[in-house]
C-alpha cells in the first residue's frame, strides 16, 4: 500500500538548485533513512513531503487519505502558553480528550477537594473505563518516563530546547501515527533515550522515514537508504552497512569508467588537433562523441586528497593532566567525590552519564575553566589545549571564512617539514575554495560548527576535548573528523551521544553515575553497555534467588542470600546443543537468502510490488540474523 507519493518535485534557493524534478514514494512497512551532505536539501525535501513547504515548479505530494502522519522536526514549534501535559496531549483524539478531562479533574480535586470536584472526578473515571483509556494512559506515562518528562504541569515556556524536543517527540509517538517522519530525532537525547527509541522503532510496525547522522540508529532501524546527491535520489534497499558496501562498489565502477574515458579523451583530442577546419559529416560525429567522452571524463570522483597520518602534533611532555582526590559540588549536587586519575600520552577517554551528572563541569575543569573545591589538579608545561564546546564559536560576522581560520594559524604542520594550509583544510572539511571569501555571517548553523571545529584543530593541540562534536555534522564530515582523530597523537576526551563515534575512537569510558561517583570501564562504549547489562542481569538473578528462598508469608527484609552462589554453567545441555547446531544452519541459509535478495533488488525491470515484497523480506532477514547471531554467540561460550 502506498502511503505517500511525491512527483516532479523541485526546490531552488537563489541561484542554487537543491533538486529538480525528482520522484519519491513511501510504502507501508518501509523504514527509510534520507542521507546527504549538509546543504544538499534533506530538510527542504522533508518539509515539502509533510506539507510545510511546496515544490517551486509544479510537482505534487499525495498522502493516502486513511494514513495518519506524524512529524518530528529538528526545532519543534510548541505553544508557549501550554503546560507540558497540554503539549503532549495536544491531538485530535477522543481517547486523549477523555484523558485530558480526567487529568484536569484529578488536579482540581487535589488542589481543592470539594464534593463537586469529587463528582466530576468520578464521572471522568467512568468515562475512562468506558473508552478503555487506562491502558492508553499507562502507555503515555511510560513514554514520558523514557524521555524523563516528569513535571507535567510545568509551562512549556520554561523548557530548554532539548526538553521541548523530547516533549514534541513524546507527543507524536503517543498519537501512534501510521507514517512517522523524523528530522534528527537523536539530537538532545542522552544515550539511554536513544537506545530506547531505537528499540521502540525497530519493534513497532509503523512506517518510518528519518534523517539522522547516528550510524548505529541507521543500521539497526532502517531497511532502506535514500541518498540525495547532486540533486538526484539514489535508493539502496538495505541498512547502512549494505549502503556502504554498494556505495563503495559504485564509486569503484565510476573510477574505472572515468579512467577509461580520460584515456579515450586524450586520443580523441590528438585526433581533433590533426584535423583541418572543414570537417566531414563523419568527423562531425566524432566531435559529438568527443563531447560525451569529455563529460564522462570530467566526473568528480569524491576521494579524500589529504591524509592525516603525518600530522606533527605539538610535543607532549611526561606530564599531561593529573587529578588527585578532586572534589566538586554545586550546592547539594555532588559532581566529583575524591576523584583521582592521571592522563597518559595518547589517552582516549569517552565520558558518559545522564544529563546533569556533571560531564560538562568535568570537561571545564580539565580546560581550566572551573576550579576544584578540594584536591590537586596539575597541568603539564608543554600542554596545548583544544576545547570544542557545545556553545560554539563566537564569530566576527564581518570576517571572511578563510580569515577566521588564518587568525588561529596559517598552516597545520606535518612531519618531515610538510604542512597543510588553512585553505586546504577548509576544502577538505567540505568548505570549498568558492566559500573562503564569504563572510561568516552568511554561514548556516552546521557550517559554523564545522568552521569552529577547524579553528580548534588548527591550534595543533596535544590535549583535545570534544563536547558533543557530532551535532549538525553530516556523515561525510563525521568520517573526515574520525579520520583525523584516529591519527591524532595527543590525549583525547570525548562526550558524545553518537555511539558509533565513541566506539571508533575511545579506549576506555568514564561513567558518571551521579552523586560524585565515576567508574572507569576498559574498552569502548559498546563494551561498557555489555558490562552494564551483565551487572543488571546479575542483580535481577540475585533478586530472583531472594524471592525463591523467601518463605511463604514472610517479608522480603527477612530473606537471606544463599550461602553459596549457584553452580556455574560449564557445558550445553542436549537440547541446547541441538539448538546451537540448528542455528548455524539457519544463519547460513539466511545469509544466502540475504545475498540473493540484495542481487535481485539491484536488478532492473522487476515490478514495483515484487521489489517492495523483496525489500520488506530483506529487512526481516537482517533482523533475524542479528537475533539468531546473538543467541549463537551466547551458546558458543559453552559449546
Amino acid at each position: 500500500m502506498n502511503y505517500l507519493l511525491a512527483e516532479h518535485i523541485t526546490k531552488v534557493y537563489g541561484v542554487k538548485t537543491l533538486f529538480e524534478n525528482i520522484d519519491f514514494s513511501i510504502n507501508k512497512g518501509q523504514k527509510i533513512a534520507l542521507i546527504a551532505r549538509n546543504g544538499a536539501g534533506k530538510s527542504s525535501l522533508i518539509r515539502i513531503l509533510v506539507g510545510l513547504d511546496s515544490s517551486d515548479i509544479g510537482g505534487t505530494v499525495r498522502l493516502h487519505k486513511d494514513v495518519k502522519l506524524g512529524y518530528i522536526e529538528q526545532e519543534p514549534q510548541l505553544n508557549m502558553q501550554d503546560t507540558v501535559i497540554g503539549a503532549v496531549l495536544n491531538a485530535d483524539n477522543p481517547v486523549i480528550d477523555t484523558i485530558k478531562r480526567y487529568e484536569l479533574a484529578l488536579s482540581q480535586q487535589e488542589m481543592n477537594p470539594t464534593e463537586q470536584n469529587q463528582r466530576m472526578l468520578e464521572q471522568c473515571i467512568e468515562e475512562m473505563q468506558l473508552s478503555n483509556a487506562w491502558d492508553y494512559e499507562t502507555k503515555i506515562k511510560q513514554i514520558l518516563s523514557r524521555f524523563k518528562i516528569t513535571r507535567l504541569n510545568q509551562p512549556v515556556a520554561e523548557l530548554s530546547g532539548g526538553e521541548k524536543k523530547r516533549v514534541a517527540m513524546a507527543s507524536v509517538l503517543i498519537q501512534e501515527p501510521d507514517l512517522l517522519i523524523m528530522d534528527e530525532p537523536t539530537n538532545h537525547l542522552d544515550l539511554e533515550m536513544i537506545e530506547w527509541l531505537e528499540e521502540y522503532l525497530r519493534q513497532s510496525n509503523l512506517t518510518l522515514m528519518l534523517v539522522t547522522h547516528d550510524r548505529y540508529f541507521l543500521n539497526r532501524v532502517t531497511n532502506e537508504i535514500v541518498e540525495l546527491e547532486g540533486g538526484k535520489l539514489q535508493r539502496y534497499r538495505g541498512n547502512y552497512e549494505y549502503y556502504l558496501e554498494k556505495k563503495a562498489e559504485l564509486q569503484a565502477n565510476l573510477k574505472v569508467e572515468t579512467e577509461k574515458a580520460q584515456k579515450l579523451m586524450r586520443k580523441e583530442l590528438d585526433w581533433i588537433r590533426t584535423q583541418p577546419k572543414a570537417r566531414t559529416t563523419k568527423a562531425k560525429s566524432r566531435i559529438d562523441a568527443f563531447d560525451q567522452i569529455e563529460q564522462k571524463a570530467s566526473q568528480n570522483i569524491k576521494e579524500d586528497e589529504l591524509s592525516f597520518d603525518g600530522i606533527n602534533a605539538a610535543r607532549i611532555g611526561n606530564r599531561t593532566i593529573e587529578m588527585y582526590h578532586i572534589n566538586k559540588r554545586f550546592g547539594d549536587r555532588v559532581i566529583l567525590d575524591d576523584f583521582t586519575y592521571l592522563f597518559k600520552r595518547r589517552d582516549r577517554v569517552g565520558v558518559v552519564g545522564k544529563n546533569g551528572a556533571g560531564k560538562t563541569t568535568f570537561l571545564n575543569m580539565l580546560a581550566g575553566l572551573e576550579k576544584p573545591d578540594a584536591g590537586k589538579l596539575l597541568i603539564g608545561q608543554t600542554l596545548v589545549m583544544g576545547y570544542y564546546t557545545q556553545e560554539g564559536l563566537q564569530l566576527k560576522e564581518d570576517m571572511r571564512v578563510i580569515d577566521v581560520v588564518r587568525e588561529v594559524a596559517e598552516i597545520l604542520p606535518l612531519k618531515k617539514g610538510k604542512y597543510y594550509t588553512a585553505a586546504q583544510l577548509l576544502d577538505h572539511f567540505m568548505m570549498p575554495y568558492s566559500m573562503h571569501q564569504n563572510y561568516a555571517s552568511t554561514l548556516s548553523g552546521g557550517e559554523r560548527r564545522r568552521l569552529y571545529l577547524l579553528t580548534i584543530l588548527m591550534k595543533n593541540p596535544n590535549f583535545l576535548i570534544l563536547d558533543e562534536p557530532t551535532n549538525d555534522l553530516d556523515l561525510l564530515t563525521l568520517n573526515l573528523l574520525e579520520d583525523f582523530l584516529l591519527s591524532f597523537e595527543g590525549c583525547l576526551v570525548i562526550v558524545s551521544h553518537d555511539r558509533y563515534f565513541m566506539d571508533k575512537l575511545v579506549e576506555h569510558v568514564f561513567v558518571f553515575d551521579g552523586d560524585g561517583k565515576v567508574r572507569d570501564y576498559p574498552g569502548n562504549y559498546s563494551r561498557y553497555r555489555e558490562a552494564k547489562e551483565e551487572e543488571e542481569q546479575a542483580e535481577r538473578e540475585k533478586q530472583r534467588l531472594l524471592k525463591e528462598q523467601q518463605p511463604a508469608n514472610t517479608s522480603t527484609k527477612n530473606a537471606k542470600l544463599p550461602d553459596a552462589p549457584p553452580k556455574l554453567k560449564t557445558r550445553l545441555s542436549f537440547k541446547e546443543q541441538r539448538e546451537f547446531e540448528t542455528l548455524e544452519k539457519e544463519l547460513e541459509q539466511l545469509e544466502q537468502e540475504k545475498n540473493t535478495l540484495s542481487l535481485r533488488l539491484n536488478e532492473t525491470g522487476h515490478p514495483h510490488d515484487q521489489l517492495l515484497q523483496w525489500s520488506n523480506r530483506l529487512g526481516e532477514i537482517i533482523q533475524l540474523i542479528e537475533t539468531k547471531t546473538d543467541r549463537w554467540l551466547e551458546l558458543s561460550e559453552f559449546a
